[in-house]
C-alpha cells in the first residue's frame, strides 16, 4: 500500500465558497495503484502554511506520497512550486517535465504550469494543476511511475533495470 496525502490550495475552497473536485479525483486515481489517502487538506494559497503541511505530510505523517492540487499558475496567489521548493531535499524534474510535455498535446497553455516535483526524506512530493480535468489528464500521465518512486524511497527496490520494456 501507497501511504498518500493530498493537499488542495485553495483560498475559495479554504473558506468552504468552492466545493474541492479534485481531491475526491486523486483519492480516486491513487486506489489503481493500491494508494491510500491517509491525510487530506484544504488550505489557502498561502506559501508558508503549503510549506508546513508538506512537512507535516513527510516528517510527522512520514506518508510515501504528497501530491498537492491548485496553485500552479501564473496568479499572484499560486504559491505552490515554491513551498514546495522551499520543503523538497532532491528534485525531481522529470515528473513535471512529462506532465507538461502530455499537456501540451491538449492545450498550448500547459506549457505556463510551474509545477515541481521532489523528495523530502522518503516522501515523494507532486504538484498537480487546480481542475479535475487537468488533474485527472496529469496524474494518469505519471502514475505508472509512482508504485516503483515509492519502493525506492522506502529501499525496497532491487534492480531498476528489470523494468524496462526495451
Amino acid at each position: 500500500m501507497i501511504r498518500v496525502g493530498v493537499l488542495t490550495a485553495s483560498d475559495k475552497g479554504s473558506r468552504g465558497e468552492r466545493a474541492d473536485t479534485s481531491g475526491p479525483a486523486i483519492r480516486e486515481l491513487m486506489a489503481g495503484i493500491q494508494g491510500e489517502v491517509q491525510y487530506y487538506v484544504v488550505v489557502p494559497d498561502d506559501r508558508e502554511t503549503i510549506a508546513d503541511e508538506l512537512r507535516k505530510m513527510a516528517d510527522e505523517l512520514q506518508l510515501d506520497l504528497a501530491l498537492t492540487t491548485g496553485g500552479t499558475g501564473l496568479s499572484p496567489r499560486d504559491n505552490t512550486p515554491e513551498a514546495t521548493l522551499a520543503v523538497v531535499e532532491k528534485l525531481v524534474p522529470g515528473l513535471a517535465e512529462v506532465m507538461r510535455s502530455e499537456g501540451l498535446k491538449k492545450t498550448p497553455h500547459a506549457m505556463l504550469s510551474r509545477a515541481m516535483a521532489g523528495v523530502r526524506g522518503k516522501t515523494l512530493i507532486v504538484n498537480l494543476p487546480g481542475s479535475e480535468r487537468a488533474v485527472r489528464e496529469n496524474l494518469s500521465v505519471i502514475l505508472p511511475a509512482l508504485p516503483h518512486a515509492v519502493e525506492v524511497l522506502r529501499g525496497e527496490a532491487h534492480d531498476c533495470a528489470e523494468l524496462r520494456k526495451d
